[in-house]
């Protein structure tokens, strides 16, 4: 009964410990709310408890705006549609 228990707790304790980042992602590792470094993609091990990681995406985000009506300096209308 007590090596299943500890089978569990040890478990519970890698599965906090290890994570996976992504190719477009990074970690910063705060340890304690202090930063230590940041990690790249792959397999990453952190201290439960004592460490938090942070993911960070960088993959582009784009946003549509929507089309606005403009007059210029000899009152002509343009439509101007942007990207951002």
């Amino acid at each position: 009964m007590f090596y299943i228990l500890a089978l569990v707790l040890l478990m519970l304790f890698l599965s906090a410990a290890i994570k996976i980042l992504r190719e477009y992602e990074r970690g910063v590792v705060f340890r304690l709310g202090r930063v230590i470094k940041s990690k790249g993609p792959g397999l990453v091990i952190i201290i439960p408890i004592v460490d938090k990681l942070v993911r960070v995406s960088l993959r582009l985000v784009t946003m549509d705006v929507p089309p606005q009506d403009v007059i210029t300096k000899d009152n002509v209308t343009l439509k101007v549609n942007a990207v951002i």
